[in-house]
């Protein structure tokens, strides 16, 4: 009897290898049929981790194919985008909305398989990755909304927030200098629920990793603070691999990071260990060679077996771990019901209708102000009212005026709290914004200087291609901040983050338009919003006397109207230059000239509304224009036609005060009268 125990046993498990086994090899040659197919990608990565994504999802994670926004599923972020054929094949096999087809159609035109993973294309993908870095910055981010509303949710026994973000780095995501930014934050705030899995194949496409990197990463991550594993070389080991991943799970006061050492390209006789099998097809000959090594039907491809498709199907699991969950959110319902309906509140972004009721207007009696001073009176106000709206400056709060007065730090073990202390780390206080607004539960707002948005582009274009409402405020503005001089002074940025599809970037001109450009950012929900303001004072725009500041919300509007029927020209112009365009058309009345002056705080909002709409405000039959903005003249040509001009600034600014640079740079009345009556001619 006990003979025959031992031997249902030894069966049991015999069995049980033999469908991992089966599965690994499902993914790893789905994974080079595909890549083989579209003649296009990086077969050798999803063959090295092949095991990796099997123990992950089929028994470490809990997530629900039926339902891939299921609240409390664990988030899997794959930093390395170019592996994206692991994703795909294993998001297949465990039961998403992924078709064989839709695999065979990887990197196709129109497909849900496209070369890099892309965020609301394809069902589990939770971030679009392949700029190196940025999944582990968006990692970062998700972890810390995570933290931040299971401080403030659970209670008692009702952990409603409790998951952990897993992401998948690669030699490349070490090296970039993006990696730094992430872990040292990550470390700093003790994200405990943080699990990062570094796949050290020691190749990249040039080569060996030794070319250009010896780090000692184990010293490197314990140094940020970091649980750090490093479990050599098994990788084709998934009980160890599970082990180390529920170890890190224990680890509550800091982040993990399981070092696995890998065969990128496992199996492949020629290519094994190789750059080679990095980033190019592995051949239809090596492809039916490395078949054979797995055992597999060589000649066929995209053979999935049944017994696979069964195995890792997840669906009825997930179905069962999101019932528990729902049933522990009636419960909490019950016995928290103000909680559960802020918590749902906040997961839809529901923004109260009242919530600028408290935005003061600005009367011109008030003199002047700088944009950045009302942004943060502005931001006061409304988190008031939005109490999951959160976010921080990278180490410029006070002269960013982006501090939450009644919140304090974010910071390890007060994660309730809504004042995010960045660092000088303007790359992951985006990139992690991104993945807060990922997570769900938090709407994010980021600041800095607008001249260190190059320090942050990467991460904002991405949140314009995923279409997330992050909240940029970027000031000092302009050649207008003086003394600090050019390197600090922006120049061509208003251009290069305007060429950005779907970020909308908003240059208010005074303290009413400031006030509506928050709440146009924070009604947005289909894309990020930056705020472009100033560090020196401007005039608080007569209301009585010019437009209303609420046209700021179609982008551009007529702020100051010509006497008469039709204008002469239309001065075009945005933020500090809107009222010297102003004052110029005062001096032009003593001339005799008709002037319209066009506040254009947002191109791309103007750029959306109906055409009879912009018609009039600039119209067509109006050929003399002039646009004045202190930064490059790039772009204006499409709003000041071929018979208009610019005053703009071809040129890096100076170290001098603001309103010198203003006066050396041709900024005021004299030049640009001479400047239009030149075109006028």
């Amino acid at each position: 009897m006990v003979q025959s125990n031992k031997s249902d046993s030894s069966n049991l498990e015999s069995r049980t290898l033999q469908i991992e086994q089966l599965s690994i090899d499902t993914i790893r040659t789905l994974s080079m049929d595909a890549v083989q197919k579209a003649n296009s990608g990086h077969p050798g990565t999803p063959m090295a981790l092949a095991p990796l994504a099997y123990q992950l999802w089929a028994h470490e994670m809990r997530y629900n194919p039926s339902n891939p926004s299921w609240f409390n599923r664990d988030r899997f972020v794959l930093s390395c985008g170019h592996a994206s054929m692991l994703l795909y094949s294993v998001l297949y096999l465990s039961g998403y909305d992924i078709s064989l087809n839709d695999i065979k159609d990887f990197r196709q035109w129109d497909s849900k398989t496209p070369g890099h993973p892309e965020y609301r294309l394809t069902p589990g993908v939770e971030t679009t990755t392949g700029p190196l870095g940025q999944g582990f910055m968006n990692g970062v981010g998700m972890a810390m909304a995570e933290a931040h509303m299971a401080k403030i949710y659970n209670k008692n026994n009702f952990n409603i927030v409790d998951h952990n973000t897993f992401v998948l780095l690669s030699d490349g995501d070490i090296m970039e200098g993006a990696s730094h930014e992430a872990a040292s934050l990550a470390g700093h705030l003790g994200l405990g629920k943080l699990i990062c899995i570094y796949d050290d194949n020691k190749i990249t496409i040039d080569g060996t990793t030794d070319l250009s990197y010896s780090d000692d990463i184990e010293l490197r991550f314990k140094g940020y603070g970091w649980d750090v594993v490093n479990l050599g070389d098994v990788s084709e080991d998934c009980t160890k691999i599970g082990e180390s991943i529920n170890d890190a799970k224990k680890v509550k006061d800091k982040p993990s990071l399981i070092v696995l050492q890998t065969h990128i390209g496992y199996g492949s006789p020629k290519y094994q260990d190789t750059s080679r099998a990095h980033g190019a097809p592995l051949g239809e000959e090596e492809v039916i060679e490395t078949k054979k090594i797995y055992s597999w039907p060589s000649e066929e491809q995209f053979h999935v077996p049944e017994a696979v498709l069964e195995h890792m199907n997840f669906s009825q699991k997930g179905e069962s771990q999101e019932k528990e969950w729902n049933e522990l959110f009636e419960a909490y319902r019950s016995d928290f019901p103000e909680m559960a309906k802020d918590f749902e509140i906040a997961m839809a972004d529901q923004i109260p209708d009242d919530f600028a009721k408290e935005v003061p207007a600005f009367p011109a009696s008030k003199g002047s102000i700088a944009t950045r001073v009302v942004s943060g009176m502005v931001l006061n106000e409304v988190a008031k009212k939005i109490p999951w709206l959160v976010g921080g400056s990278a180490d410029l709060a006070a002269s960013n005026n982006s501090l939450i007065e009644n919140s304090g730090d974010f910071a390890k073990g007060s994660y309730e709290n809504r004042n995010i202390n960045w660092g000088i780390r303007e790359h992951v206080m985006c990139a992690a914004s991104s993945g807060m607004i990922l997570h769900g539960g938090v709407r994010p707002f980021a600041a800095t200087f607008f001249a260190f948005t190059d320090y942050a582009r990467p991460a904002i274009r991405l949140s314009s291609l995923m279409g997330l409402p992050v909240i940029y405020v970027m000031t000092h503005d302009s050649i207008g901040l003086g003394e600090d001089g050019p390197t600090h002074q922006p120049i061509e940025h208003l251009a290069s983050l305007r060429a950005i599809p779907e970020l909308h970037v908003i240059r208010p001109c005074d303290a009413n338009e400031t006030a509506v450009a928050w709440k146009v950012a924070i009604q947005r929900k289909d894309g990020p919003t930056m705020l472009v303001l100033t560090r020196q004072s401007l005039p608080i725009l007569d209301r009585d006397v010019f437009s209303s500041a609420e046209g700021l919300a179609k982008g551009g509007y007529i702020v100051s109207k010509e006497e008469g029927e039709s204008p002469d020209a239309i001065l075009i112009s945005s933020g500090s230059e809107v009222s010297l365009a102003i004052d110029t058309q005062n001096a032009l009345k003593d001339r005799g000239l008709n002037v319209r002056v066009v506040s254009m705080p947002c191109w791309e909002l103007f750029r959306s509304q109906e055409q009879v709409y912009k018609d009039s405000i600039l119209p067509q039959e109006i050929k003399t224009r002039l646009s004045i903005e202190a930064g490059s003249d790039f772009g204006w040509h499409e709003w000041v036609g071929s018979q208009g001009d610019s005053i703009a600034i071809s040129t890096f600014g100076a170290s001098a005060p603001g309103p010198e640079n203003f006066e050396k740079f041709g900024f005021n009345v004299s030049n640009i009268i001479n400047r239009l009556e030149k075109i006028m001619i």
